[in-house]
């Protein structure tokens, strides 16, 4: 499946992932291909994806994330190093 992160200043990451986790308002929740089409808010925590074997992870301040036809489309408020 396909993710693609952008913030108002730039776009992040754009590429095929296997699984996505996110920073739900309400919990972590992850993403997986095929999965039902979805608009969720995000809160503010680590955003984790897996590429090629090699997990990456990203630490969002917030935004929303929507789900649809093997498409993940994060609209992060920002993106921040996973150590800050």
């Amino acid at each position: 499946m396909i993710l693609e992160i952008i913030t108002p200043d730039k776009n992040v990451f754009n590429g095929e992932v296997s699984v996505v986790t996110l920073p739900g308002k309400n919990g972590e929740f992850q993403i997986l291909k095929d999965h039902a089409p979805l608009v969720s808010t995000l809160a503010k925590g680590n955003l984790t994806y897996d590429q090629g074997g090699k997990s990456e992870t990203l630490l969002v301040d917030g935004g929303v994330i929507e789900v649809s036809n093997n498409k993940v489309l994060v609209l992060a408020e920002a993106v921040l190093d996973a150590e800050a």
